[in-house]
């Protein structure tokens, strides 16, 4: 089970690449922190669907990981 220090940061990581993409032009930090956070409940929900865990996340590059992920899965801000 990840620490909340873990999971708070690993959706900045996230949401530092989510402002990268759009440039990090101002006015929407508070929309790429939502979007992180549901980024990384949806990588963590199908890492535990897969059998992965906390200590599987010590052997990736975590930002290199989520960059490469959160370029490919884009989750709508209107999604729940």
């Amino acid at each position: 089970m990840l620490t909340q220090e873990q999971r708070h940061e690993m959706i900045a990581v996230a949401a530092y690449y989510l402002a990268e993409r759009r440039g990090f032009a101002p006015g929407a930090s508070d929309e790429d922190w939502a979007l992180a956070e549901q980024q990384i409940e949806r990588l963590l929900t199908n890492m535990q669907q897969a059998g992965k865990n906390a200590h599987d996340l010590d052997s990736m590059d975590l930002p290199n990981a989520l960059r490469m992920w959160g370029g490919n899965a884009h989750v709508s801000s209107t999604e729940h």
